[in-house]
């Protein structure tokens, strides 16, 4: 196992960095400012863990019925010295604590540090015979006394931050800004594994028959103990009409975990509950290991910068180098059967940035901007013979590939002009352009489970816009845009190493093959209209409407046919009195995906989502203010099957007799409310309800209370119907 650099004393750290800064120096106290809070108190949860997958994943309301509450806030500042001084801290008894602290002489220096720690409990239940869940070598044993009966494994995992920062003005023209940031994330996350057999990796791998077992799916939990640092740097000059600066990103990823090394062994179950052995070649996959994210690193250099050439006329530019590695040792992460000679990936992607833009206005009514972007990424890995097939039962002599260099060049560019035609009017034309050139295919890679392959995508796109400013009390805008991509040859990947291109797709691929969408010929339509409304002072409206279509050309009608989507909002707020006002919203979008499946399935997928809320806020008294809001989620995902012509007399009867997929559906209804007490000018108690009812069915993870079961009796499964409420009660002191 490796070592990772941590940081165990942070909050320590932070906290006396903090309190030293804010109350060690001592400024004449004619000459500052101090203001402070705290805020104490206690709150209740109701129902059990299950009651609160959902309310209680991030907030760290998961496992108590009560919990403390503590939070802060320090002020200072000296207008003699120019220095500010903050220190605050939220959620102090929880497990999503922050602390933040700020110290800053204004135009000569600034410091910030921060903490934060996360939590995030998986939603779902599982109840499982495997031992050793969390580490990197469990064993996976079934459950003899059948689903249900094994013990509960809780998911989740727990991030702890810590983040410096210092910025230096040298002079008014030069200014230094450095930052570092560096998370801990421990825990385990849902993972698993499976086979179905036949098996191409292991020729032994036979189907499931009376007497053994050809397939499984197990519930395996990933391991989870690593760090991610990010490092920034820049320094900024700004002088008369030249604006430039010169800067550094760093991303450093370690995990001290490099695979997971499952033990399977025994029998398991088929798909009706009978335990069966594993014939040898199952057992062979089930029990390789898996590898687990490897410590990489990225670093970008960067120069930007602008220029005025004249009042009216200003030119921008960046340009880039970012290089990304990954050298991982195999057999230090556990994983073995690596080419000979080779101890790791020695993965290295190195990416080339330049950008131009320049914006003018050579008319008093007219602007134009202009832009152009070109971005080159050179995978630069080692070619090596990872992959072999060969032996029994195949026939012929075995085959060899090996890994595939995904090296592309992008340019993308932009032409726009805007048109003032009166006060109130302004209209904008615009033109995009995208495209993007992957190279020749390496030649000794190959690739399974797609029918082609595209070497260029060239895309070009028009738009308009009216917009009208507001004049008494009603502003908007209507924008149209329209695209269209197209691409080269499609490349036919063949029975082993490389492709073929093809120059007529109607002979060169088979009926049923299917051509990933996002290569595809595409022609996408979009209009999307905003308004601002008010018809009275006290009422303001504000609206929006988006309707978009992709429609997809390829040489078969197999695949994503086309896609839809529309949204509508609408936001509102109504002054009723000096002392009272509501708000509002009502949001409701759909989108709609078309695809077919040779000789299967014909799906319609749409996902229609639906948001309402309305909001009260009021002040009776001068030591007492109410407030609350009720809202209201519907979200559903609706499965529409048909069957295409070639499909199976199987298939027909099984659409038959059970209709097709049944949906999925998640409902959410949220009550809040809290009141705040003035009791002195300086202390105010402060109440908080919130009641959350939620309904979720998924068929993917369980179906009306029945849940997903894996080859060896572990379940997972969440519960149907949530209700949870939260009572929170807070003393709250200021002083200054």
């Amino acid at each position: 196992m490796k070592t990772i650099v941590r940081h165990p004393g942070f909050r320590q750290t932070v906290l006396a960095m903090a309190v030293l800064a804010a109350f060690g120096p001592a400024h004449a106290e004619d000459e500052s400012v101090m203001e402070a809070s705290v805020s104490a108190g206690a709150a209740y949860v109701s129902g059990d863990k299950a009651d609160r997958a959902i309310f209680g994943q991030y907030n760290g309301l998961r496992d108590y019925s009560g919990y403390g509450l503590l939070d802060f806030d320090y002020y200072r500042r000296n207008d003699e010295t120019g220095t500010v001084t903050r220190f605050n801290g939220y959620n102090l008894f929880n497990e999503t604590r922050e602390l933040g602290f700020l110290w800053k002489r204004q135009g000569n220096w600034k410091l910030s540090a921060d903490y934060g720690e996360l939590v995030h409990y998986n939603p779902y239940s599982v109840n499982s015979g495997i031992q050793g869940a969390g580490t990197t070598t469990p064993q996976v044993m079934n459950l003899a006394g059948g689903p249900g009966t094994g013990s509960d494994v809780e998911l989740k995992t727990k991030r702890t931050s810590l983040g410096l920062a210092l910025s230096k003005w040298f002079s008014p023209v030069l200014q230094l800004d450095l930052s570092v940031k560096s998370e801990n994330k421990d825990g385990t996350s849902n993972f698993g594994r499976g086979a179905n057999c036949p098996s191409t990796t292991a020729p032994g791998c036979g189907f499931t028959t009376g007497a053994s077992l050809g397939w499984a799916s197990l519930f395996v939990p990933e391991p989870i103990d690593s760090n991610h640092t990010q490092i920034e740097a820049r320094l900024s000059y700004a002088v008369d009409k030249l604006r430039i600066s010169g800067g550094y990103y760093g991303s450093l990823f370690s995990n001290s975990f490099g695979s997971l090394n499952p033990s399977v062994s025994g029998n398991l179950n088929n798909a009706v509950g009978t335990s069966l052995p594993m014939n040898a070649g199952l057992q062979q996959i089930l029990n390789q290991a898996i590898a687990l994210a490897p410590d990489n690193q990225a670093h970008m250099f960067d120069l930007t910068g602008s220029y005025a050439f004249t009042k009216s006329t200003r030119a921008n530019f960046k340009l880039g180098y970012t290089t990304a590695r990954q050298s991982q040792d195999f057999a230090g992460s556990g994983l073995s059967g690596a080419p000979a000679g080779v101890s790791n990936l020695d993965g290295e992607v190195n990416t080339r940035l330049a950008q131009v833009g320049i914006t003018s206005r050579p008319m008093s009514r007219l602007t134009l901007n202009a832009n152009w972007r070109y971005e080159d990424r050179d995978d630069t890995t080692p070619l090596a013979v990872y992959n072999t097939i060969g032996g029994a039962p195949f026939s012929g002599p075995a085959s060899y590939w090996t890994n595939q260099n995904l090296s592309n060049t992008r340019n993308r560019g932009k032409l726009e002009a805007s048109y003032q035609f009166s006060r109130d009017y302004r209209g904008t034309l615009g033109v995009d352009y995208n495209s993007i050139d992957r190279g020749a295919f390496t030649p000794t890679a190959a690739v399974g489970g797609i029918s082609a392959l595209r070497e260029k995508n060239d895309e070009t796109g028009y738009r308009a816009e009216l917009r009208r400013r507001m004049a008494e009390n009603f502003s908007g805008a209507i924008t149209l845009s329209t695209s269209k991509r197209e691409g080269s040859n499609w490349l036919r990947p063949n029975s082993g190493p490389g492709v073929t291109e093809i120059s007529d797709p109607s002979t060169g691929f088979l009926p049923t093959a299917i051509f990933m969408p996002s290569l595809a010929d595409r022609t996408r339509d979009k209009v999307r209209l905003v308004a601002n409304w008010q018809p009275m002072e006290s009422l303001s409206l504000q609206f929006s409407i988006d309707q978009g279509k992709d429609s997809f050309s390829t040489p078969t009608s197999y695949g994503v046919r086309d896609s839809k989507m529309n949204l509508f909002n609408v936001d509102w707020d109504y002054a009723i009195s000096e002392r009272w006002s509501v708000n509002g919203y009502v949001s409701t979008g759909k989108q709609e995906l078309n695809q077919a499946r040779p000789a299967g399935y014909i799906m319609g997928f749409d996902n229609t989502n639906t948001s309402i809320g309305v909001g009260l806020l009021g002040k009776p008294s001068s030591k007492l203010q109410l407030g609350g809001g009720l809202s209201y989620i519907n979200d559903r995902n609706e499965y529409n099957q048909g069957l295409d012509s070639l499909a199976s007399q199987g298939s027909a009867n099984l659409l038959a007799a059970t209709g097709g997929l049944p949906d999925i559906v998640y409902r959410r209804l949220e009550l809040r409310a809290f009141g705040n007490y003035k009791l002195s000018d300086s202390a105010a108690l402060r109440l908080d309800l919130i009641y959350q009812h939620a309904t979720y069915n998924d068929w993917g993870y369980g179906y009306n209370g029945v849940p997903y079961v894996y080859s060896d009796g572990t379940t997972l499964s969440q519960q149907q119907t949530q209700n949870v409420t939260y009572a929170g009660a807070r003393y709250i002191y200021k002083w200054q």
